[in-house]
């Protein structure tokens, strides 16, 4: 993957003002999409959310840890598998992070990324000292896995603040992530998921204000909840470095809301030449036992 920028040691000297705004990524030959699952599909499955037990588990179900949803992946013939933070163990450690990279490997599947629950909109502090730590945690982890993605949030305006104050703190935090995660070489993206970045252009502002090769947008089909969804999907799809699918669209006053179009979903993609991970994030009310299986089915061919 190539930027039309390169931050040289030189330009880096000016300092952060001084450098250039990331545009687009320029990707070399032609949109290739790949399929990815996201575990967050079997979220009510997981024996674990964020370090304790999972007290939504569905009964007579499955109890399943991050190695059983590789499994699960590997036997529907998924190659990527996103591996939500939320559904690791409390004491996970350097050593199950080596057996679930080791796991993936033996299974032929792909860890395609992970994703947190971040807050990036609070003020200088112990609040957003948390935040920051809580990624750059993640980044250390992603690394020992080989991770290459982490899917991150914005967040709200916070209780007192401004908007205008809100994305001013977004933008440090970030910034100071990406620092950690360059040396790293994992991708942060900020993913287009209400709050600050519940339209295009804030979400744009902050990517391309980030001026770094790790910056990027996590693109989720299902967010934006405007006049013009698929409008607002084609505005950051060129800035995109993951792609999550949603079963439904909800456009601005639609309280159900609608089945995604995934073939414009996908042409959105490919008019931006997007090359990487298309994952299957299932939220829907059916049962994902029965529902991720079809849907996979029906994806496999789209992509090929």
């Amino acid at each position: 993957m190539n930027r039309r920028h390169f931050l040289s040691s030189a330009a880096a000297a000016l300092g952060a003002s001084a450098l250039p705004a990331i545009e687009p990524i320029n990707r070399k030959g032609k949109s290739r999409m790949m399929l990815g699952l996201a575990a967050y599909s079997f979220r009510d499955n997981m024996k674990w959310m964020k370090g304790k037990e999972n007290t939504k588990l569905k009964a007579g179900g499955p109890a399943w840890d991050i190695l059983d949803f590789i499994d699960y992946c590997a036997d529907q013939g998924c190659p990527g598998a996103e591996l939500t933070s939320y559904f690791f163990p409390p004491d996970c450690d350097e050593k199950y992070l080596l057996e679930v990279k080791r796991r993936a490997y033996l299974r032929g599947v792909n860890i395609t990324g992970t994703a947190v629950g971040n807050t990036f909109t609070h003020p200088k502090g112990e609040a957003r000292d948390k935040e920051i730590a809580y990624v750059k945690e993640w980044i250390e982890k992603s690394t020992i896995m080989g991770a290459p993605h982490i899917r991150v949030f914005a967040g709200t305006v916070q209780k007192g603040s401004t908007p205008e104050e809100a994305e001013k703190n977004c933008q440090e935090c970030y910034d100071e992530c990406l620092a950690f995660a360059d040396k790293k070489g994992v991708f942060l993206g900020l993913e287009n998921h209400g709050g600050i970045v519940a339209e295009p252009e804030p979400l744009i502002k902050m990517v391309r204000a980030a001026k770094s090769p790790w910056a990027g947008i996590n693109f989720d089909s299902g967010n934006f909840h405007t006049e013009d969804p698929y409008g607002d999907m084609a505005k950051i799809a060129p800035y995109a470095v993951n792609v999550q699918l949603k079963m439904k669209v909800k456009p601005k006053d639609s309280k159900e809301g609608e089945p995604v179009d995934t073939a414009r979903v996908l042409k959105i993609l490919k008019d931006a030449n997007y090359q990487g991970w298309f994952t299957l994030e299932y939220e829907e009310k059916e049962d994902p036992f029965v529902a991720v299986p079809r849907i996979l089915a029906d994806l496999k061919p789209q992509l090929a």
